[in-house]
């Protein structure tokens, strides 16, 4: 399974709480719709950790890195080269 299907399906799966992939957008900024607070945050970035071996440094954990499917995608995708 891909890195983007795995990542939707855990965030709908864990915050949305919900099968229906209509109801996130690959680019839905997570803080501004509220799926995910700060230890929503830190639950993705173990689960990044845990699934694709991403080391996350404190630097990294910014939004431009985290807040969105697409994001996500790209930062683990650039750490994994």
């Amino acid at each position: 399974m891909a890195i983007r299907e795995e990542l939707r399906n855990y965030v709908l799966d864990n915050y949305l709480f919900t099968d229906d992939q209509s109801k996130l957008k690959d680019g839905d900024s997570f803080l501004e719709t509220g799926i995910l607070d700060s230890n929503g945050v830190m639950e993705v970035i173990f689960f990044l950790e845990d699934e694709y071996g991403v080391n996350v440094s404190q630097e990294e954990m910014i939004p431009e890195n985290l807040d969105s499917v697409s994001r996500i995608v790209k930062f683990v995708e650039s750490k994994n080269g």
